[in-house]
């Protein structure tokens, strides 16, 4: 996608974010766009940074690192939203500023002890499968409390709250219902982990309705970078 595509599509997807941010009385400033750019090459991201992103998302590793290194003189934030599996801890504890994914305390442990010493603490959302579907990763709202509690005590990386991905539907309201779910789980959890900030939730297709309920972080790729390059 050229650079002027991506400025325009940019621009509509913040304004979108204002106007959702105005309708749920929220200052824009409370919310991040990470623009995802899984499967998209470095130079759509040096667009998007051109237009003022920071915050980039991937969900495949080996790709993921090697726009890293392309771009490593980029001020740029990285964030992991992908599923992980045991062996692929280390380079994402070495690599990302953020992982949204963690939904196994294995993974969390693995991550805590790979993190180098250099680095600040990895901040770390805890993935919540809030529609309970069989396809998705994530713990249930059931199991949270509990793996949230251990997680905040591992000193290499730092819980910052939840991430969830709600069965895709059409209908405001269903959006909504699911998005407000995961922020009462969140707001239940602060009560013992205060410290928790950020609600990692809502893509292109329902960014508004995250945002009523709570987002401070929206994922957005398709409305950014088009659809998904495909292999």
């Amino acid at each position: 996608m050229n650079k002027a595509t991506i400025a325009s599509q940019i621009s509509k997807v913040l304004t979108r974010i204002d106007a959702a941010a105005r309708q749920a009385s929220r200052p824009i400033e409370d919310i991040t766009l990470i623009a995802v750019s899984k499967t998209k090459p470095a130079s759509d991201i040096e667009a998007a940074a051109a237009c003022g992103l920071k915050h980039f998302g991937e969900n495949y590793l080996q790709e993921a690192l090697e726009k890293i290194e392309t771009l490593r003189t980029l001020d740029l934030t990285w964030h992991f939203i992908g599923p992980i599996q045991s062996n692929k801890t280390r380079p994402i504890a070495e690599h990302f500023d953020w992982v949204h994914s963690v939904d196994r305390l294995k993974i969390a442990q693995r991550l805590n002890d790979q993190r180098p010493a250099k680095r600040n603490p990895l901040n770390i959302c805890l993935q919540v499968n809030i529609s309970n579907e069989d396809s998705k990763s994530g713990v249930s709202a059931d199991e949270a409390p509990e793996l949230a509690k251990v997680m905040a005590a591992l000193p290499n990386i730092r819980l910052r709250g939840l991430m969830a991905i709600p069965k895709p539907s059409d209908d405001p309201a269903e959006q909504a219902t699911a998005f407000e779910a995961v922020a009462t789980l969140f707001h239940t959890l602060r009560r013992t982990i205060p410290e928790l900030d950020t609600l990692s939730m809502g893509m292109s297709q329902d960014l508004e309705a995250a945002i009523g309920a709570g987002s401070t972080m929206v994922r957005i790729g398709t409305d950014i970078f088009g659809a998904r390059n495909r292999s």
